[in-house]
């Protein structure tokens, strides 16, 4: 997975990606328009959405990733590629149902894995519930 943020070529990279054999994604962080992917798309097996600003663990999910995540979710289902919708950022149980409700089909957890006070096994249990408990019902 590449940021499109970090090459004036990414549609370069991602045809090289996919020339190599391998399974290319493309990143947009929280500032970067949606529209800058949808030309790309048929190059991309993933679409990461960040919901945080690269750097560092542990910041809150940005509440208008929701509608960042709502507006690749459409373009990705306008074009009929079978593109994985990741979104990856401040995933909690809080915010990984909203996440998938808004079309996310993979989503990322650090924090709330790996710092959980429960230990890793229950937080992950916890988080997949929360993930799925929406679209079950």
């Amino acid at each position: 997975t590449i940021q499109v943020e970090a090459t004036a070529h990414p549609h370069r990279v991602l045809q090289s990606i996919r020339e190599q054999g391998a399974r290319a994604g493309l990143a947009l962080n929280p500032g970067t328009p949606i529209s800058h992917a949808i030309e790309l798309l048929p190059l991309c097996d993933l679409v990461l959405i960040m919901s945080v600003n690269p750097g560092f663990g542990g910041q809150s999910f940005i509440p208008t990733s929701l509608r960042r995540l709502g507006e690749a979710r459409a373009a990705i289902d306008a074009v009929g590629y079978p593109t994985i919708l990741e979104v990856d950022g401040g995933i909690t149980t809080r915010t990984a149902p909203k996440a998938v409700e808004a079309g996310a089909t993979m989503l990322v957890a650090g924090t709330a894995i790996f710092g959980a006070e429960a230990g890793v096994v229950a937080a992950l249990h916890d988080l997949r519930g929360a993930a799925t408990a929406r679209n079950s019902g």
